[in-house]
């Protein structure tokens, strides 16, 4: 056989790598949304707990009341989670555009929390958790974990890395 008999045409290879891709792509989607239902299977869906608190700006905070007009997403975090280190910025970038509140659990007292959101330039009012009783109260055991809420209602979560088209989605369709 010669050269040209066993080549394969720039097109077909293409349409062969397209479809590897994708199918890669469909099991990425499978494995994760299996691991977010499993890692997330505590997380309450029915008489939710209040999710309420004072920022570190020293504004009162009611979930419920803030997700009556639009959609909110809710960002549970640590500075000590290294996930969080790539999720962040995403969260830093949805806060221009939608409301966003993020829970910092266990992450030192109000100074120490506010001097790394400044050193992070982060802009997204935060809730220090402390002693993780917010995050205890709704059974989060997975950082990051972020949930959307919207009419006072929990419409999506997911646990883990989420990408920030991954975060658009979720708001757009809630």
């Amino acid at each position: 056989m010669s050269a040209e008999q066993v080549s394969i045409s720039l097109p077909k290879r293409m349409w062969g790598w397209t479809k590897q891709l994708l199918l890669w792509l469909l099991l990425a989607l499978v494995v994760t949304s299996v691991m977010d239902i499993w890692r997330g299977r505590d997380i309450p869906r029915d008489n939710l707990p209040p999710l309420q608190g004072t920022t570190l700006a020293g504004d009162s905070l009611d979930i419920a009341t803030l997700s009556q007009d639009q959609a909110v997403l809710v960002y549970f975090w640590g500075t000590w989670c290294p996930v969080c280190n790539f999720v962040s910025p995403a969260v830093n970038q949805m806060s221009a555009y939608y409301p966003v509140v993020t829970v910092a659990m266990g992450s030192g007292e109000d100074e120490k929390l506010r001097k790394y959101l400044q050193h992070q330039e982060y802009g997204f009012d935060t809730i220090n958790d402390n002693d993780s009783k917010i995050a205890r109260d709704w059974s989060l055991q997975v950082t990051p974990t972020i949930m959307i809420f919207k009419d006072g209602e929990l419409k999506h979560y997911t646990t883990g890395f989420t990408s920030l088209p991954g975060m658009w989605w979720r708001i757009l369709f809630s």
